[in-house]
């Protein structure tokens, strides 16, 4: 009987151990469920935000800044970028998103877009104020309030724009010609100058006043008439103040010339050229033209990133020195290059070419100082050098070149010798003047009594 009970109990004890690890284990996945639940729901990794652009201002119209702002784990719910000023709070750019998930992925892991602030047209007074960035998660954490991140940044507003009094413009201008425009900001401005259409021209401070500037401008040896032309000047907050004048436009004479390029032309410099520009190829004649053609505006483009490197300062004084010598070509002409009587191109010169004797002495047509002294394609070996505020000269196809960057040269010193180098048929020396990089008739700043007229009798009122 006892031996009958004993084997009827051992399927009870099985099925009750059975029973015991189905419940742990099913327990143990309770748990793990919880615990993975939990790790998502209630994560406390913080979101990240960061705006693209350093905010010191904001001024009175719209401002578009770059916003990065991530969370890898629950995801971000919402964006907000508010102004506190004056005890109150104004809300500038909110953006909020709906759950899409619970355990994972419940709203974007990243925002990466521009953004649109304008805290005048939300209420925004004039003065100082706190631009405060807050970004939330999905998160369960902080008694379901989530995680968050705030950033808080001094701004001041700013909605004037700088006031701009015309004081002078330049009266009279042709294509290639020069002038000077005088005018006062009534506040500190980050950017100002002269506006000519599309192109500007940096001002600088006269005779050391933080409101009294002075812009020297040009036009182009092909321009037309300028259609807007205008100062501005923008603030630190972004606003932008301007004062309009306008000049009487008169028409260059044009110019033509007829090069002839002959074989002996071409048999003296092609090696010359080829040794600096290895990549040409074809005949002769061809090489010529891709010099011509390709490495001129090569050079222009380095001629005029190079004459950005200008001083704030006038260095320069007066007229500039002509070089004693028969004038063998003239600024602006338009020539047309001829290989056995065929046209093969089309270019202006944009200097004055002056000969005298071989190898003669060049010297410094006004003081300032040497920003470049190496060999230049179609100008050969070249001096340019900075007479401050955006106004350079520049001497090419030198034989020699004695001077060196950086140095400070006194109008009549002597900084090389004449020469063939470069696109130079005969010994002569081509020299340009310069305004911002843009090439200008010499003719003008040999002559006192213009230099007179449209600069130092402006200035010295």
């Amino acid at each position: 009987m006892d031996r009958q009970n004993r084997h009827r109990i051992r399927p009870a004890r099985r099925s009750k151990g059975l029973g015991r690890k189905f419940l742990l284990t099913l327990l143990f996945l309770i748990c793990a469920a919880v615990a993975i639940a939990g790790f998502f729901l209630l994560e406390r990794a913080n979101p990240e935000i960061t705006l693209g652009k350093d905010i010191a201002f904001l001024s009175g119209g719209p401002m578009r800044v770059p916003l990065l702002a991530s969370d890898k784990m629950s995801g971000i719910r919402k964006i907000d970028i508010s102004l506190a000023q004056n005890g109150k709070l104004i809300q500038l750019y909110h953006q909020e998103f709906p759950r899409q998930a619970w355990l994972s992925k419940a709203g974007p892991a990243e925002i990466k877009e521009t953004i649109t602030l304008d805290g005048v047209k939300k209420g925004a007074q004039d003065g100082h104020a706190e631009l405060v960035v807050t970004i939330h998660d999905f998160s369960l954490n902080n008694m379901f309030k989530g995680n968050s991140t705030v950033h808080q940044f001094p701004v001041k507003v700013d909605s004037k724009a700088p006031m701009v009094t015309v004081e002078h413009a330049q009266l009279y201008i042709t294509p290639g010609g020069s002038g000077i425009v005088v005018y006062n900001i009534s506040e500190k401005a980050v950017r100002h100058g002269v506006m000519i259409d599309d192109v500007f021209f940096q001002g600088f401070p006269l005779a050391g006043s933080d409101k009294r500037f002075i812009s020297y401008i040009a036009l182009n040896w092909d321009s037309k008439k300028p259609v807007d032309t205008r100062i501005i000047a923008m603030d630190p907050a972004g606003n932008e103040g301007k004062g309009l004048f306008s000049m009487h436009f008169k028409k260059a004479r044009e110019k033509k010339d007829r090069i002839n390029i002959p074989d002996s032309f071409l048999k003296k410099k092609i090696p010359e050229f080829q040794q600096h520009n290895p990549e040409l190829s074809g005949s002769d004649i061809e090489k010529f033209v891709q010099v011509n053609n390709a490495v001129r505006v090569a050079n222009a483009l380095q001629i005029a990133e190079t004459c950005t490197n200008t001083v704030s300062e006038q260095l320069w004084k007066d007229k500039f020195i002509r070089m004693p010598g028969a004038g063998k070509a003239g600024f602006a002409e338009q020539r047309t290059y001829f290989y056995k009587n065929k046209a093969i191109d089309y270019q202006t010169h944009l200097g004055m070419d002056i000969a005298s004797t071989a190898r003669v002495e060049i010297k410094a047509a006004n003081s300032g100082r040497v920003i470049f002294t190496d060999y230049l394609g179609i100008y050969g070996n070249t001096v340019i050098i900075d007479h401050g505020q955006g106004l350079a000269s520049l001497y090419s196809h030198l034989s020699r070149i004695d001077t060196s960057i950086d140095t400070m040269v006194q109008k009549d010193e002597l900084i090389g010798r004449s020469g063939t180098t470069g696109m130079a048929g005969g010994d002569h020396l081509h020299f340009s003047m310069l305004v911002h990089g843009i090439f200008v008739t010499p003719v003008e700043w040999w002559d006192q009594h213009w230099i007179d007229v449209n600069i130092n009798n402006i200035i010295d009122e």
